[in-house]
């Protein structure tokens, strides 16, 4: 646009409007401008003539360069701010979501229903609220339609996704195993070390539904409450801390009876060589037995107090322990011959036995207090206060009634405690494994309990909005898959979910219109939000995630 402007008689300005362009003369040997066409007096230009030529103009170019212009030209139209969702959590699980080819997986899964792809993206939905904001199915009604943007997901309904669990139930045993292989090949995970432990889930309603109930039943609580029903929960995992599977069990199942099912399951993956880390509560010899079936091993945690007499061998057996590490040694004990012949590790760590050593003569020093308070006499020996000493959980195991009832301190337990402090007893079935792999592999079985504290309190396992079995289990199911990804994300990094959660819920996506043309906007990247997606693998979000220009 050129401006020329004269001056009047009267000392007035008139200017004129041109549309010139710059032609360079090679005779004047300078750049002369050429007139294309005039639009006449500036005070009298139709400037609603000017704003349709310049949006006529922004429709050939790119969508970000019609923006960044559009936006100099402020009078072109009115920009609108509709909202701000979060995005920057949903964006990185949706990349990993990806990466696992779950889309592309779950999709063949439902190929025979024509809402395969609806489908797909309500159980993502599903899964990211897990991870995200863990909430109710009627709850996510709102947080899909309002908190947070998922690709091709305006809206839900809770029917909607009380069907999709139905669904995703349907399919659960090829889903499990296609996504071990994508998780594998992906993460290149090794596998000859499976852990698995348990875990309880309860549900705060009547117990006197036990009777009726298929799988919610009362049991032995790990959250130590015995009084309500519950389920029992499995996970395998691999030693980098991946769940590889889950399982559902009624809430009255014991430890002991589970391996047979979850050694099944496992050897129907064809994993090759298995050695299976777990802890004492399934160290019968009868799942001993079942570990070792089709060529697999274990590495079990023994209870040094079982009183069984290869335990109790192993237990008093002499000689020197190998330091592989600080506040870890190890002592190989090989007990019996032939077929009878087992492999024990005695591992002590010389702090934990100095903390468990402090918190005792703290007990026995209370206890002793206690004991010359009570001012006993052998006509006295049931008087309240002994009884409610003796009843004591803490302080029973050391103390000792004599003949005519005098209540006293049991020397000789004391020193049997003693014997324990700092020392865990492991058995393996694998003549190839050195003491340190065994020790460090025992020990990483605490990835296992990581996985169950995530569940609980991270993705918030319960509370459980559901009452069919079949809900039940495909919850626990959602809350896996929102796990794997969780824990990929952490492997990734090195970093908690719950600081990546928190960093990337500040990344929003602003929807904004003009003259009827949506942007999709993201507020700008942080240095910790560039890093945190670079450490998980994922490229960033592009500044504009979607641009739809009026035609």
């Amino acid at each position: 646009m050129r401006r020329i402007a004269r001056k009047n008689k009267n000392g007035t300005i008139t200017a004129y409007l041109q549309l010139a362009h710059n032609v360079w003369d090679p005779v004047a040997k300078c750049a002369k401008a050429e007139v294309f066409y005039s639009f006449g007096r500036e005070d009298k230009v139709d400037r609603e003539a000017l704003k349709r030529l310049v949006n006529s103009i922004l429709k050939y170019l790119g969508p970000e360069e019609a923006i960044e212009m559009g936006g100099k030209v402020g009078e072109v139209a009115d920009i609108l701010f509709h909202s701000s969702k979060a995005f920057g959590g949903v964006w990185a699980l949706e990349k990993l979501w990806e990466q696992l080819e779950m889309d592309k997986i779950l999709q063949k899964l439902f190929s025979s229903d024509r809402t395969k792809v609806e489908l797909e993206r309500l159980v993502f939905a599903m899964v990211a609220n897990r991870a995200l904001d863990p909430s109710s199915k009627l709850a996510m009604e709102e947080w899909v339609g309002h908190s947070v943007y998922i690709p091709e997901l305006a809206c839900v309904t809770s029917q909607q996704l009380y069907r999709a669990m139905d669904k995703l139930l349907q399919a659960k045993e090829e889903l499990e195993e296609q996504v071990y292989w994508s998780v594998a090949n992906l993460m290149n995970l090794e596998v000859d070390l499976i852990y698995f432990d348990t875990t309880t889930s309860y549900f705060e309603v009547d117990p006197s539904q036990a009777e009726e109930d298929p799988i919610r039943k009362k049991g032995i609580s790990k959250d130590k409450r015995p009084d309500l029903l519950q389920v029992v929960i499995g996970l395998a995992v691999t030693k980098e801390g991946i769940p590889i599977r889950s399982w559902v069990w009624p809430g009255n199942t014991t430890d002991i009876t589970l391996v047979e099912e979850v050694k099944k399951d496992l050897n129907g993956w064809k994993l090759g060589r298995v050695i299976s880390v777990m802890d004492r509560g399934f160290s019968s010899e009868a799942n001993l037995k079942c570990l070792q079936r089709a060529g697999g091993h274990y590495i079990v945690g023994e209870k040094m107090r079982s009183g069984k007499a290869a335990t109790e061998e192993a237990m008093n057996r002499g000689g020197r322990y190998q330091e592989i590490r600080d506040n870890l040694h190890v002592k190989e004990i090989v007990v019996g011959e032939g077929e009878a012949r087992k492999r024990y590790f005695l591992l002590y760590n010389p702090k934990e036995a100095a903390r468990q050593k402090a918190q005792r003569d703290e007990i026995i020093n209370n206890l002793t207090t206690e004991l010359k308070e009570l001012k006993q006499a052998p006509e006295h020996k049931h008087t309240k206060a002994a009884c409610k000493l003796r009843a004591n959980s803490v302080y029973s195991k050391y103390l000792l009634q004599s003949e005519n009832g005098i209540l006293k301190l049991n020397k000789n337990a004391i020193l049997q405690e003693e014997r324990y402090d700092g020392k865990y007893l492991l058995r393996t079935s694998d003549d190839t494994l050195s003491g340190e792999d065994v020790a460090l592999g025992y020990k990483q079985l605490v990835d296992v309990e990581d996985a169950f504290r995530t569940l609980k309190t991270v993705l918030e396992l319960r509370p459980m909005h559901h009452r069919k079995e079949g809900r039940i289990r495909s919850h626990i199911l959602l809350c896996w898959l929102a796990l794997l990804l969780v824990r990929i994300a952490e492997v990734r990094t090195r970093i908690s979910w719950s600081k990546i959660r928190s960093e990337l819920d500040r990344l929003h996506l602003g929807h904004f219109s003009y003259d009827k043309s949506n942007i999709y906007k993201t507020t700008q990247l942080t240095a910790k939000q560039k890093e945190i997606y670079k450490g998980l693998g994922v490229k960033p979000p592009p500044t504009f995630v979607n641009i739809q220009i009026n035609a």
